[in-house]
């Protein structure tokens, strides 16, 4: 494996920040043989844009699962929860680049880092694209071989300041090449994909499906914040998605997880578990309970 970074919370080589901003993450891994470890389900700070060189692996992409054989190239978003192997990698290169263009949310506006050379028509069309089309994999060509390729004779090389410049040059002829690549799959992007709504969905199923964000000491300002909107908007899409408050749902989803949790750990204890949830007190957390299962938390663990 070989990778540098430039910005954010991923090992490498670090560059200098004033060089290739918005770079989080870039390299390659040289994958021979099978493997007994895989890329754990993650979201990044930034897109993510891959490129499966030779081999084949299994991209898992908020739960569907793509083949990428040679050639494929691959693309996350921020808010898409992916995985790369099944659960292991297979024999191959892989070569990826993850770019913070300043969101984390579907319906936030692209920032393209100040190197980016497309003329402003290129930029809004390439953000167009890949928001409004979540689709993540497609076949590449030649042409991108070969950039990922020069690519990865830059990363590998020393001192990597010496070689700014062309990582700059080839980073932007392979994003030409990509806004060219997806202009010919005739995509019709979709509105919904960007909304504050689709922005708040997203952020509500995390609730519902990870007990550790339930658990983050959330307020309607921070929860808004989180989304990127307004509070009263937040309220708003809220209550159109689940027909209740904000709180109020958070604490269902607390509710819910309480349940899975107290009969899968029960080493824990039950105002452990209750401080472990976010609840600020064990009487509030057994009231709220046994209101909604119809029994005490004490009880259901022992059913």
């Amino acid at each position: 494996m070989s990778l540098l970074s430039s910005h954010g919370n991923y090992p490498g080589k670090v560059l200098d920040e004033k060089l290739l901003s918005g770079i989080s993450s870039m390299g390659f891994m040289h994958v021979v043989g099978e493997q007994d470890w895989g890329i754990e389900p993650h979201r990044n700070e930034g897109v993510e844009i891959c490129f499966q060189e030779n081999g084949v692996n299994i991209l898992t992409v908020d739960g569907r699962k793509y083949t990428t054989p040679s050639k494929t190239l691959t693309i996350t978003r921020p808010w898409q929860l992916h995985q790369v192997g099944d659960p292991n990698l297979g024999p191959g290169r892989l070569h990826w680049i993850i770019l913070d263009v300043g969101v984390r949310r579907p319906n936030q506006d692209w920032q393209w880092p100040d190197w980016f050379i497309l003329t402003e028509p290129d930029k809004q069309e390439l953000s167009q694209l890949l928001r409004g089309n979540e689709h993540p994999a497609w076949q590449a060509n030649n042409e991108i071989l070969h950039i990922f390729k020069r690519l990865q004779s830059y990363v590998t090389a020393e001192p990597i300041e010496d070689y700014a410049s062309q990582l700059m040059i080839n980073l932007n002829q392979l994003f030409v090449a990509l806004l060219e690549l997806l202009r010919t799959k005739n995509i019709v992007t979709q509105d919904h994909l960007t909304t504050k709504a689709r922005a708040v969905g997203l952020f509500l199923e995390e609730l519902r499906i990870s007990y550790k964000i339930a658990s983050v000491e959330w307020t309607l300002d921070s929860m808004a914040e989180y989304c990127g909107i307004k509070r009263t908007a937040f309220s708003h899409y809220c209550q159109q998605l689940t027909n209740t408050s904000p709180i109020e749902f958070l604490n269902h989803c607390r509710l819910e997880h309480a349940a899975v949790l107290l009969k899968d750990n029960l080493e824990c204890s039950i105002t452990q578990l209750t401080f472990d949830l976010g609840f600020s007190s064990s009487q509030y957390f057994s009231r709220c309970f046994k209101r909604k299962f119809g029994m005490s938390p004490n009880t259901w663990r022992k059913g």
